[in-house]
């Protein structure tokens, strides 16, 4: 399992799309935006909480297509498929290594592009926690939507479009968090539904993904 997951991280870092491309689209994102909305501290904190989700959205959206093309266009997958490690732990190292490549870089520098946007004091902290628990249902729930159209010549308008809609609740409660951090109100609530989305997304994901590949690969 950890030669898998170095072997994904490799592969991710090597093969461009995951951890230079989703960051250089964050940065792109939120300088563009100021400079659209205008420089008004007032507005840009209003809406930073919902425009850097939007945009660690987005930049995870990047590279699902590649979590399994790869593997299967050089006959890997078929190989792990058939492998004594179980076809759902092979899927969640494949999160897993979205996560390490996409979501936690991600993470780490929104913080710092926060500024632009006036985030207040208050709001960073919740930043930071809020991407920490839900970039991973991010990666989950896209490794199903890549499971789902692997093998598919273009797939990735498709994945989009699967995936985005299973990505609406993880964004809404993720801001919802921020935004409530930022103001000085209770962030119980919807911190609870975002962890509750990730660790559902955690143990049941998987087991559909690998059904959805089993199926694809007869």
């Amino acid at each position: 399992m950890i030669a898998l997951l170095a072997r994904d991280l490799t592969l991710a870092i090597r093969a461009g799309g995951g951890f230079g491309l989703g960051l250089a689209f964050f940065l792109i994102l939120a300088v563009l935006v100021p400079l659209g909305v205008g420089p008004e501290g007032e507005i840009l904190a209003r809406i930073a909480p919902g425009i850097l989700w939007v945009g660690a959205l987005l930049a995870c959206l990047l590279s699902l297509d590649r979590i399994f093309a790869l593997d299967f266009e050089d006959g890997s997958l078929d190989l792990l498929a058939t492998a004594p490690i179980p076809l759902e732990g092979v899927v969640s190292i494949k999160a897993l290594a979205h996560w390490l490549t996409t979501g936690l870089p991600l993470t780490l520098a929104a913080p710092v592009l926060g500024v632009l946007f006036s985030l207040p004091a208050t709001g960073y902290l919740w930043l930071v926690v809020s991407l920490t628990l839900g970039t991973p249902a991010l990666s989950v729930i896209g490794t199903f939507g890549a499971a789902l159209t692997v093998g598919l010549k273009r797939g990735g308008l498709l994945l989009s479009l699967l995936v985005l809609p299973m990505y609406i609740p993880t964004l809404v409660f993720g801001a919802e968090v921020v935004a409530r951090g930022a103001a000085g109100l209770s962030v119980t609530t919807p911190l609870v539904l975002l962890a509750g989305i990730t660790f559902g997304a955690a143990a049941l994901l998987p087991f559909a993904s690998a059904m959805v590949i089993r199926i694809n690969l007869r």
